[in-house]
C-alpha cells in the first residue's frame, strides 16, 4: 500500500482507523514520496512494537523535526530538543508538575473549576457537554496553573486550537502565535518584578548553568503548554463521555462503581487517542520492520494505530472495560513522554466523577444526532447533547 491508496478526506472529519488497520496487516511501514510542502520521502509507522521502539530510540529517530513543523508556530520549544539539553529544560517544567503540586491543584483549582461549570448547567436538565463543559474545563485549569486570568481563557482556547491546527492553516496559526505572545509579554514582565505562585514565575526565575531562560525559550514553553494542556485533555474527556453515553449499561455500571473510573480513562486513552500522530526524523540510515529508512527522512509514528494493534490488544477497535493489558502510547514513551500526563489523568478523574455526581440519570438527548468522534491528527466529538434529572 502506498500513499496513492489513501483517500483525500477532510482532516477534521476523517475516520482513519480502517486505513491504519489495513496498513498494519499489509504494509506496517508506509513509504510516501515527497510533496511540494516537503520534498523528502517519508515513512509512517503503524504497529505498536515499531512505534514504541521508534519513540524510545531518540538518537536514531530525533524529535528535532518538530522545530520545522510546529516550531514555526510555537517557537523555541522543548519538544524539538534531545539529549542533555532536553533533560535540562524538561526538568525545569517537570518541577512544576510534581506530585505535591498536583495534590494542591486538585483541591484548590481543579475541583472548584469543574463544579463551577456544572453549576451553570445543573438546573437546566439539558446541555451540550462539549460546548458547556469539556471545551472550557481543561483550558481553565492550564491557564490558572500558568497564571493567565480565568476571564481570558476563552481567547486562549481559540488561540490554542489555531496554533495546534497551524499546519493546516498557516496564516491563522501564525497570527494566533503572535497574539498569544503579545498577550503574555506584560504578564511575563510583571512576574519578573512581582513573583507569584504560578508557572510563569517558575520560568522567568529558573536558571540553567547559572543562566536564566531567554524570552524565546519562555514563550516557546508557554505556547506549547497552553495548547497541549487544553486541547488534548478536552478531546479525551469528550471521548470518554461518548464511550459511556453510547453504552448505557457501562455508564450505569461506572456510575455505581467509581473505582472503574481509572480504567475508563486508560481504555479511552488507548481507544481514541486525542492526538494520533507524532513526528521524528531519522538521524542516520536505519530500519523499521525490515524497511530501510534513509537518514534525513521524516518518520510519522501513528500512536492511534499502534494503540489498536491486534498483536497487542484483542478487539483493539472496540472500547471495553476489563482488558488485561492497559498500557498504551497515548502519552508517547521515551524521553519525550507527555510531561502533563499526570495532570491530564487528574483532570479526567475529577471531571468524570463530578459530572456523574452532579448530573443524575445522565443520558444522550434522543432528539439530537448521536455524537461522533472524528478527525485525523486530533480526534474528539464536536457536540455531546445530553439530558439529566434536576
Amino acid at each position: 500500500m502506498s500513499e496513492t491508496d489513501l483517500p483525500q478526506l477532510d482532516f477534521s472529519t476523517m475516520q482513519p482507523y480502517p486505513i491504519w488497520e489495513r496498513a498494519r496487516t499489509e504494509c506496517p511501514v508506509i513509504h510516501s514520496h515527497g510533496s511540494d510542502l516537503d520534498p523528502r520521502d517519508g515513512y509512517t509507522v503503524t504497529r505498536f512494537g515499531d512505534a514504541e521502539h521508534t519513540l524510545r530510540d531518540w538518537e536514531t529517530f530525533s524529535s528535532s523535526i518538530n522545530a520545522d513543523h510546529i516550531g514555526k508556530f510555537m517557537g523555541d520549544l522543548i519538544l524539538a530538543m534531545n539529549g542533555p539539553e532536553h533533560r535540562q529544560y524538561r526538568n525545569l517544567v517537570a518541577h512544576a508538575f510534581r506530585a505535591s503540586a498536583l495534590e494542591r491543584w486538585d483541591a484548590d483549582l481543579v475541583v472548584p473549576l469543574i463544579h463551577g461549570l456544572i453549576d451553570d448547567i445543573a438546573p437546566k436538565g439539558q446541555a451540550d457537554l462539549v460546548a458547556d463543559v469539556t471545551s472550557k474545563y481543561p483550558v481553565q485549569v492550564i491557564c490558572r496553573i500558568v497564571g493567565v486570568p480565568l476571564e481570558d481563557t476563552p481567547q486562549f482556547h481559540q488561540w490554542a486550537e489555531e496554533i495546534n491546527l497551524g499546519v493546516l492553516d498557516e496564516p491563522k496559526g501564525m497570527a494566533a502565535s503572535r497574539n498569544m505572545r503579545a498577550y503574555l509579554e506584560p504578564i511575563v514582565e510583571d512576574r519578573r518584578k512581582n513573583p507569584q505562585d504560578d508557572l510563569i514565575t517558575d520560568l522567568v526565575t529558573a536558571e540553567i548553568d547559572g543562566e536564566k531562560l531567554t524570552d524565546e525559550k519562555i514563550y516557546g514553553f508557554l505556547r506549547l503548554l497552553l495548547p497541549a494542556g487544553a486541547e488534548t485533555t478536552f478531546r479525551t474527556m469528550g471521548n470518554a463521555l461518548t464511550a459511556l453515553l453510547t453504552r448505557p449499561d457501562e455508564l450505569a455500571r461506572v456510575t455505581a462503581d467509581r473505582s472503574l473510573i481509572p480504567e475508563v480513562i486508560e481504555e479511552t486513552l488507548r481507544w481514541e487517542s486525542s492526538v494520533t500522530t507524532t513526528s521524528r526524523i531519522a538521524t542516520t540510515d536505519a530500519e523499521i520492520a525490515g524497511v530501510a529508512i534513509p537518514g534525513g527522512c521524516p518518520v510519522t509514528v501513528v500512536i492511534g494505530s499502534a494503540n489498536h494493534d491486534a498483536g497487542r490488544y484483542d478487539d483493539g477497535e472496540e472500547w471495553k472495560l476489563g482488558r488485561k493489558t492497559q498500557t498504551h502510547l497515548a502519552f508517547g514513551t521515551g524521553p519525550h513522554q507527555c510531561l502533563g500526563m499526570h495532570l491530564a489523568r487528574l483532570e479526567l478523574r475529577t471531571g468524570l466523577n463530578v459530572i456523574l455526581d452532579r448530573l443524575p440519570n445522565l443520558r444522550l438527548d434522543p432528539s439530537r444526532p448521536a455524537p461522533v468522534i472524528e478527525g485525523f491528527a486530533f480526534r474528539g466529538p464536536t457536540t455531546l447533547p445530553v439530558l439529566f434529572d434536576v
